[in-house]
């Protein structure tokens, strides 16, 4: 077995140990690190995904599988700043003023990382300002919000408005997410698109990323 494959399979069964070995195995043999992430860890983590939207797999499989990624990404990160390589597109993402659940966006987080986008995750509880400075700094294509609270959602629109109020709105596509969310909300305070899971939210980057 290839350590390309061996990292799709670690990264699949959630191995976090096997993906960290098989990826510095990868990288001993001369592999490049965007070749692992477009060969082995986007395979796994839209595979993961599929499992989730069947219902075979649920969110204890996706945080395994999301660990496992990440201690591939440890040591492919360094390599890739070293080296220049960037990734195809950054996304900030956060979970809104108020708001201290970060499970599910730590889900959609990984799950951009493993498909290939560079993530700049803020945690959870940030303020309008925080994502203003975050764009303004970093750059991204997208900023990615999450609420699971109803009473946090306001938090959303007050963020849009802040990155309009900076000059910043037509710079990136906002998306959010969420258990209360709905698509219905997400155009009623101008975000760019909504998704309900983590596979939806990496499909939709993908898509507006395409211009699709």
């Amino acid at each position: 077995m290839s350590q390309s494959k061996e990292l799709y399979e670690a990264i699949l069964t959630g191995n976090a140990k096997q993906a960290h070995a098989a990826t510095q195995a990868a990288i001993d043999a001369g592999i490049a690190p965007m070749d692992l992430i477009s060969g082995s860890m986007v395979p796994a983590m839209d595979e993961v995904g599929r499992l989730f939207e069947e219902e075979e797999y649920f969110v204890p499989e996706l945080l395994l599988a999301g660990r496992a990624m990440k201690s591939a990404m440890e040591l492919l990160r360094p390599l890739m700043v070293a080296s220049g390589e960037k990734m195809s597109a950054r996304v900030v993402i956060g979970t809104v003023k108020g708001d201290l659940h970060d499970i599910g966006k730590n889900i959609v987080a990984s799950m951009l990382e493993g498909s290939g986008f560079e993530v700049i995750d803020l945690g959870a509880d940030v303020s309008p300002e925080k994502f203003v400075f975050a764009v303004e700094q970093r750059k991204p294509e997208f900023v990615c919000l999450s609420a699971l609270l109803t009473v946090t959602m306001p938090a959303m629109k007050t963020t849009i408005d802040a990155l309009e109020s900076a000059g910043l709105r037509t710079k990136v596509k906002v998306l959010i997410g969420g258990a209360p969310v709905t698509m219905e909300y997400a155009k009623e305070i101008g975000a760019d698109g909504y998704s309900e899971n983590a596979n939806g939210a990496v499909g939709l980057v993908r898509k507006l990323l395409a211009g699709a």
